[in-house]
């Protein structure tokens, strides 16, 4: 009996140990290779978490460098030496400053009323020697494509009768940007995603009259703004892209849309239950997407969330994490 007993227990020994095995090959043949160069990559990063490049977090832009996705000139908080220093990494080539791209500041052409009807030769060059314009701003896109004769890259289309660069073809070689009898296009970093669309000095009643989506220079860009990177020159907004972190508090605050955010999936944050109440992040959010009472855990209300990344920044205890890029959409 006891022969028997012993069989068992050694037969069980031997399944089990089979079973192990089988287990350990399993795991070892669909495991998922890990690309320590993410990790490295994550480390080079600021850590801000903004969202501005477009993906979830720090980490996540570090995983879509590693497969091809993104370019390290697409932090713009990293700034030039990181962003090389990542290239090398990579093996990428190197830039010697960040790429430009060109930036029309207008979003007017159909949405503003007609001033004059035009015959003559099809050049924004030949409107202007005749009149200011053939739509009742003055400042506004001509539309009539100038830009995109003599852009070599088939980057700028005419839609709506305004011009509109497309960012993943243009170049930032400025050709535009000579040929544009009305100055209104200029070439800013590529990795500033977030854009002034007009270039009307009119006073707010008289753009209001003519076009929405004209900016009205009420200034709650610049009050808003965490940096200070936005000052109002004769009624208009101007972003000191230096200083701009892409946050997209400016665009989500513009009355008239006439600020753009490029970014078109922002992400939400999330509070977890490191959270000790402090209220430090419901001080700095500029839309109220923070609710709680202080000593108790805070909870983000998405639908007002924007996904600036602000309040991930003064949170002492490290409780707010980047919940995807599922959020604010702004139109281009």
């Amino acid at each position: 009996m006891s022969g028997v007993v012993l069989y068992s227990v050694i037969s069980l020994t031997a399944m089990g140990a089979a079973f192990g095995l089988g287990l350990a090959l399993a795991a070892r043949k669909f495991a998922v290779e890990r690309d320590e160069r993410v990790e490295k990559i994550e480390a080079m990063l600021p850590g801000a978490n903004c969202g501005g490049c477009g993906y979830a977090g720090c980490i996540g832009f570090a995983r879509a460098l590693v497969e091809g996705k993104a370019s390290p000139y697409d932090c713009a908080p990293s700034g030039i030496e990181t962003a090389n220093a990542i290239a090398d990494l990579l093996g990428l080539q190197k830039v010697e400053k960040t790429p430009r791209v060109a930036v029309v500041a207008c979003r007017g052409g159909k949405r503003v009323p007609t001033k004059i009807t035009y015959g003559g030769v099809r050049t924004c060059q030949a409107v202007t020697l005749l009149a200011d314009n053939l739509r009742e701003c003055p400042y506004g896109c001509i539309g009539l494509g100038s830009c995109v004769e003599v852009c070599p890259f088939d980057a700028i289309k005419i839609i709506d009768d305004v011009a509109v660069v497309e960012d993943e073809k243009c170049t930032g070689c400025g050709m535009c940007v000579e040929a544009c009898p009305k100055q209104i296009i200029s070439l800013v970093p590529k990795t500033k995603k977030v854009r002034i669309a007009c270039s009307s000095h009119d006073r707010g009643k008289a753009v209001k009259a003519i076009c929405d989506v004209g900016c009205i220079g009420c200034g709650l860009c610049a009050k808003n703004c965490p940096v200070g990177c936005i000052e109002m020159q004769d009624n208009l907004a101007v972003i000191d892209y230096e200083r701009c972190i892409n946050c997209g508090i400016c665009a989500a605050k513009c009355p008239t849309k006439s600020i753009i955010d490029k970014v078109s999936h922002r992400p939400k944050v999330l509070i977890d239950s490191k959270c000790t109440g402090c209220g430090e992040c419901k001080k700095v959010c500029k839309f109220n997407a923070i609710e709680g009472e202080p000593g108790e855990r805070h909870k983000v209300i998405l639908e007002k969330c924007i996904g600036c990344g602000l309040c991930g920044d003064v949170c002492p205890e490290k409780a707010i994490s980047i919940a995807g890029a599922l959020g604010h959409q702004s139109e281009n």
